[in-house]
Formats: C-alpha cells, sequence, structure tokens
C-alpha cells in the first residue's frame, strides 16, 4: 500500500509549509531586519545600519540599534535589547524570523535561545517571507526618512524616535482595520473640532478630537 501510495511511507519526513507554519505560530512571532540611512559627519556622508525588530501580530516595532559598523558584541547587546522582559518586543515570543546576514552569528542565537526565543533563518531569496519588516521599511523610507537630510547619528535616532512614537499612536494601519497599534481604551470623541498633532516639523501629521 506504501509502493502504490495508499498509506504515508513513515521513513519520509513531511515538512510543514512556510505559510502554515507562520498562521499557525503568528502570535508568538516577531521579525527583524536592517535597513540603511545615510547622513552627513565630520567624516563625511555616512552610512549607519538601523536594526529593527517588529511584532508580527501587533505590528509594534523597536528600533534596536544604530551604528556604522555592526559587529559580533553588538549584535549580541541588541540580543538582550529586544529580549529584555520590561521593555523588549520580543517578550512573550517564541520565535524570530531572521534573513542570511552573517551578522546573525551563532552566539546571536544562542543569547536569543537564554530567553526563550528560537530563530528561523529565511530560505535563500525569498524576501516575500519577511514580508511585515520589508513593509515597515518601505513605509519608513516613503514617510520619513526619504524626506530629510540628516546630520549625525544623533539626528537620525531622534528622528526614527519620533516616527516609531507617531507609528505607533497616531497612524491608522490598513492590515490592523485602519485602527493605531496603540490606543486609547476610552472611545474617541465623535463631535467637537478637529486639531492636528506635527512632528518633525510637520512632515508627520495625524488629526484628532480633544475629550470634552
Amino acid at each position: 500500500m506504501i509502493e502504490h501510495g495508499l498509506l504515508d511511507d513513515p521513513k519520509h519526513r513531511k515538512k510543514m509549509p512556510w505559510s502554515t507554519f507562520i498562521k499557525a505560530h503568528f502570535q508568538s512571532m516577531a521579525a527583524c531586519d536592517f535597513f540603511t540611512v545615510e547622513a552627513w559627519t565630520s567624516k563625511g556622508l555616512t552610512r549607519f545600519l538601523v536594526f529593527f525588530a517588529i511584532d508580527l501580530s501587533s505590528r509594534r516595532v523597536q528600533i534596536a540599534g544604530i551604528d556604522e559598523y555592526p559587529d559580533e558584541e553588538w549584535m549580541l547587546q541588541q540580543a538582550r535589547n529586544l529580549s529584555d522582559p520590561d521593555h523588549g518586543v520580543l517578550e512573550g515570543k517564541k520565535f524570530l524570523i531572521h534573513d542570511r546576514d552573517p551578522l546573525f552569528t551563532k552566539e546571536f542565537k544562542r543569547t536569543l535561545r537564554g530567553s526563550g526565543v528560537r530563530t528561523l533563518k529565511m530560505p535563500k531569496q525569498s524576501p516575500n517571507l519577511n514580508a511585515y519588516s520589508e513593509r515597515f521599511v518601505q513605509t519608513v523610507k516613503n514617510e520619513c526618512t526619504d524626506k530629510m537630510i540628516f546630520f549625525g547619528q544623533k539626528h537620525l535616532r531622534h528622528v526614527l524616535t519620533e516616527f516609531v512614537t507617531h507609528y505607533h499612536e497616531e497612524r491608522p494601519h490598513q492590515g490592523l482595520g485602519n485602527r493605531r497599534i496603540i490606543q486609547s481604551t476610552l472611545a474617541p470623541p465623535t463631535k467637537g473640532r478637529i486639531h492636528c498633532r506635527e512632528r518633525l516639523g510637520g512632515l508627520l501629521k495625524s488629526y484628532y478630537r480633544r475629550a470634552a
């Protein structure tokens, strides 16, 4: 019956499709990635790597670190920051998706494993498997970094902090039914004058009604 395909071969180990795995573990998964931003420094135009992680279910993002030349020691510190029990986006998560960048070393994976997070390396040439991270990079570039000139790492960090606050608290997300990632438990006012909140000199705007 096995030879004729009527029974599964017990020696053949089936692998769960990636899409099925994602759906089954969605609430316990996060993803991480890098994106680059150029800034003017005393050395001239300098490229910085921004390392971030995103909670797939809530879309909450944490900018883990910004550095010109990240190395393994720097990555180990970012792993500890992400898994911090009070402020880390990986708190309560079981899996972290990442690409095949050599910065994701064995020590990086071992550090996260110690906090209960298992790392999952994506197959080659498969950016769609990390679609949530890719979408955040597109958003932050289109709405913020591509429209600004940066002067040093401190300035870049300030801008990204402002953007992430806007991204969490003020920007509606289509993937969440046009809700905000972090929103008040109270129902928003439906009457009254509409006000505009601006960040970064008006580059980021949101609209709201003041509570009575």
